[in-house]
């Protein structure tokens, strides 16, 4: 009987797995502004009902100050997802060993690609991008410096949209890599914006220029939305951040030789595997 009803599940039909398939338990805390007492508890679980949530049960509550309360608190959900019906928002290229890019960049490019990188803003965190340009790289990946066809120029931390937009401007640049590590307010989002429209706007820039956002709350579909080519998450190595630039600026240059590939569907010249800290300090993982 229970391999029959092993059989039965639908394994592309998913929601939380708690004590067993299909139970949909899951685990929230959160935060009300209501002082510990039963009505917050009350007011804790009437708004998990409200969300959907089957059966809620506030385990846990603790003052946080006098006029707020933190909850931990379980129930079922209903909804399930299609994993056949998912399209993964990231940039899809080849990727090529160094020796092998070197050669591309050499015969399709044929003179030094000019990269900026840069935290900008408020943001002070430059492990990330120190990490995608310098040469040391980051667990054995060396950094854009390490390649022969890049000048890299880092121009560190709080760096102002409008300077970076002048050195780009100054130095001719191929490309620009921001990193965003501060996100509070969606304050990552609006300087890209901020930045994304000033690009836009500055007819002085190479018009190949690519443009490049990561950080650990940035990925693919993020940084297209604000105007960027490609967003890098967390994990991401500086050989897939070399190899994206050297394709896109054949991309744009050349007539196209190859379009750019999203989601399922896109083939990968060869295996990637992420690094366990990647890019933007975030945790490493398998792609």
């Amino acid at each position: 009987m229970k391999s029959e009803k092993v059989e039965r599940k639908d394994k592309n039909r998913v929601k939380p797995y708690g004590d067993h398939w299909d139970d949909g338990k899951m685990q929230l805390s959160f935060t009300l502004p209501v002082p510990a007492g039963e009505l917050a508890k009350e007011a804790a679980r009437l708004y998990l009902e409200r969300l959907g949530f089957l059966h809620p049960q506030v385990c846990s509550m603790e003052p946080m100050g006098e006029e707020f309360s933190f909850f931990v608190a379980y129930g079922s959900a209903a909804p399930h997802v299609d994993l056949t019906k998912i399209t993964l928002h990231k940039p899809a290229f080849p990727v090529l060993p160094a020796e092998e890019l070197t050669a591309l960049a050499q015969k399709e490019i044929r003179r030094k690609i000019v990269v900026i990188g840069a935290t900008t803003g408020s943001d002070a965190h430059t492990v990330g991008i120190d990490a995608i340009l310098s040469i040391k790289g980051i667990s054995g990946d060396k950094g854009l410096e390490s390649y022969p066809f890049f000048k890299v120029v880092n121009l560190r931390a709080q760096v102002d949209n409008q300077h970076l937009v002048d050195k780009a401007v100054e130095l001719k640049a191929d490309a620009i890599l921001v990193s965003k590590m501060v996100t509070q307010q969606d304050q990552h989002l609006e300087d890209l914006k901020a930045l994304s429209r000033m690009v836009r706007d500055e007819a002085r820039l190479t018009p190949h220029l690519v443009k490049i956002a990561g950080g650990p709350r940035i990925d693919h579909r993020i940084a297209r939305s604000v105007g960027f080519d490609a967003g890098f998450g967390p994990g991401t190595k500086p050989s897939e951040v070399a190899n994206f630039i050297v394709h896109e600026i054949i991309r744009k240059t050349s007539g196209t030789p190859a379009p750019r590939l999203e989601g399922h569907g896109a083939p990968e010249t060869r295996p990637k595997r992420r690094s366990l800290f990647g890019w933007f300090g975030g945790r490493g993982q398998d792609s």
